[in-house]
């Protein structure tokens, strides 16, 4: 039996279900600022996360190009072009990205806190503390349990460190909220 004033601490071991089927490397930004780390081991999203967002974004494309036809040549709205024509490309710009965006997605767990990051051009790092989580939820939409995904959410007090990792595979996601429900839990007593 442990003592409530020794907090379990995540084991830095890679977890073969927390890698299963994931990426070999996070995709590093080419600046030569980087936020130093290295105590844990960076944890990767599913490459299935690429497809479900491709499909997903495939949709809404073909239902923008539909209504841009139907305006068009129905109703002889010829304006619809435009608007049309720029949503189209955004989105197939989107698309274009997904894979190098998935590839830059990745969570550490640390000693103290779990430090999230995703972005190449646009960054984002977050080291969200186990002591201050609130809640930790689980959530997968039709696709998502179609490719067998699902994503992790973080909740803390304050909405700015709230974190969301996408493209998890279920057991995944499963080993990880049990592991932070139990940290966090342990470190909340000690308050």
């Amino acid at each position: 039996m442990t003592n409530s004033l020794e907090a379990p601490v995540p084991d830095p071991t890679p977890d073969p279900v927390l890698d299963a089927g994931t990426y070999t490397s996070i995709r590093e930004p080419r600046s030569a600022r980087r936020l130093p780390l290295g105590d844990g081991t960076w944890h990767q999203i599913s490459p299935a996360y690429v497809r479900v967002q491709l499909i997903a974004n495939g949709l809404f494309l073909l239902v923008v190009v539909a209504a841009m036809l139907a305006v068009a040549l129905v109703w002889k709205q010829w304006w619809a072009w435009i608007p049309g024509g720029i949503i189209s490309l955004l989105i197939v710009w989107t698309m274009a990205i997904t894979p190098r965006q998935a590839r830059s997605i990745g969570y550490q767990l640390r000693q103290d806190d779990l430090v999230f990051r995703r972005g190449i051009l646009w960054q984002r790092t977050v080291a969200v503390p186990y002591g201050r989580m609130q809640l930790v939820d689980i959530t997968h939409g039709p696709l998502d349990r179609g490719f067998g995904i699902a994503q992790l959410k973080l909740v803390t007090a304050a909405a700015s460190t709230g974190v969301v990792i996408p493209g998890l595979a279920q057991k995944a996601a499963d080993r990880l909220r049990d592991t932070l429900i139990d940290v966090a839990e342990t470190r909340r007593t000690g308050l």
